[in-house]
């Protein structure tokens, strides 16, 4: 099926009589007729459920249409975007290993992996989106054990060479983990371009409504973890926990990755998505493939018009012709790229917060992705107890404004932004 389709009918299909919608199954438990059919289930010698804080078939039916519609073979909920970055590195990550990761990505991944990941006992190296390949390949180590990267970043807007990274890990005999949460797969399907694993924020434009937190990670099926055995332990070695499985040789490339990361990381540290919180991001992801051509209209309409006014400085969006980046867009993102814009406003801190005062449609919200739109001044915001000179070393510039374009008329969201505009 064409994605389109699949964003509305794939992952569940009703048998006769069957609800036409996803049902909610809200249980936290599940009945068997005796305990050696329960028995099978933690053994992993069969499919089904019996707590909903590892497995849901809620949740499943919806893991299985984002599994789909990114191209993998294997895919899970969580209950964030960072649960899911979380895991996805933490499945194959030990105390000891090494991560390279893109440092153009979101504050909140970035502290996961170089202060909280490393607390574990885990290290990382950044490196430059746009670095060379001979840069890239001189922060590996013996002990990394994957590459991290966002296809397009929060908020920097930076978009990542998907094949020029996973070459590099390829190179090193290890996995490449994308997130895709700007671009989801209607726009970019990193899976296509070599990346092996691919995570979400479901809480940004699947679910697209502001309605439910959420996070997913999706497996491509593609890295054979027995060809590099020594580097994966927990996978290539048999799980004492589980009576002594070897995932990857009991469940191959296409489920050892999601099978694990269920089994263990999902049964220890709890982080399920519920079962509402799916049902919703369902209903969003009906529509994704609607909704995003419109961000990704008024997101090009609001860059042009802000591009061409005299009171803002400058300009960050991948569409733009010019734009740092926007060669790779076109590789990349040929259908668009997201409805989030990055710009300054001539005259710094106090002329943004003008701006921001006077803003009437865009509401104020340390969110993006929404069908309304919506404005952030980091600097008088999460940022503000940093001074000018803090916050350029942060790559925040007192000046910055992101605005996430909505759903609505972008005619109304251009004159909105040119009202404010002229209060500075």
């Amino acid at each position: 099926m064409k994605l389109n389709t699949i964003c509305v009918q794939g992952g569940y299909t009703p048998g006769n009589g069957e609800p036409r919608q996803i049902p909610i199954i809200q249980s936290t438990t599940f009945k068997y007729a005796t305990g050696e059919d329960m028995g099978k289930l933690f053994d992993l010698e069969a499919s089904g459920y019996f707590y909903t804080r590892l497995q849901n078939p809620t949740n499943d039916h919806v893991a299985a249409k984002i599994a789909e519609l990114e191209g993998g073979t294997a895919g899970m909920l969580t209950s964030s975007g960072q649960a899911a970055n979380f895991f996805a590195l933490f499945n194959i990550c030990n105390s000891g290993d090494h991560i390279v990761s893109s440092s153009s990505i979101y504050g909140g991944t970035f502290n996961l992996i170089d202060v909280t990941m490393r607390k574990m006992g885990i290290e990382a190296t950044f490196v430059a989106p746009d670095c060379t390949e001979e840069e890239l390949a001189a922060a590996f180590r013996p002990n990394t054990k994957a590459v991290f990267g966002e296809t397009i970043a929060n908020p920097a807007l930076t978009v990542l060479d998907i094949e020029k990274f996973a070459k590099a890990a390829h190179a090193h005999g290890v996995p490449l983990i994308v997130d895709n949460t700007f671009a989801t797969p209607v726009n970019c399907r990193p899976i296509q371009w070599g990346a092996d694993i691919v995570t979400h924020s479901t809480t940004k434009y699947m679910d697209g409504h502001g309605a439910c937190v959420g996070g997913a990670i999706v497996d491509s099926g593609n890295f054979d973890w027995m060809a590099h055995a020594e580097k994966f332990p927990g996978l290539c070695t048999p799980d004492e926990s589980y009576h002594g499985i070897t995932y990857a040789e009991k469940f191959g490339k296409a489920g050892a990755f999601i099978t694990k990361c269920t089994a263990q990381l999902m049964r220890d540290f709890g982080c399920i998505q519920s079962p509402q919180h799916a049902f919703i991001l369902n209903l969003g992801l009906e529509s994704l493939h609607v909704r995003m051509a419109r961000h990704c209209e008024n997101g090009q309409a609001v860059a042009e018009f802000l591009q061409n006014h005299p009171k803002v400085g400058w300009v960050t969006y991948p569409g733009l012709p010019g734009d740092k980046y926007h060669e790779l867009a076109k590789k990349y993102l040929p259908s668009g790229s997201c409805g989030v814009v990055s710009f300054g406003v001539k005259g710094g801190r106090k002329a943004a917060e003008t701006f921001m005062s006077h803003l009437k449609l865009a509401a104020i919200e340390t969110h993006v992705a929404d069908a309304r739109t919506c404005c952030l001044h980091p600097a008088s915001t999460t940022h503000r107890q940093m001074n000018d000179e803090q916050l350029v070393a942060a790559g925040v510039s007192p000046d910055l404004v992101r605005l996430s374009c909505g759903l609505e008329d972008k005619e109304d969201l251009i004159a909105d932004l040119s009202q404010a505009l002229d209060q500075v």
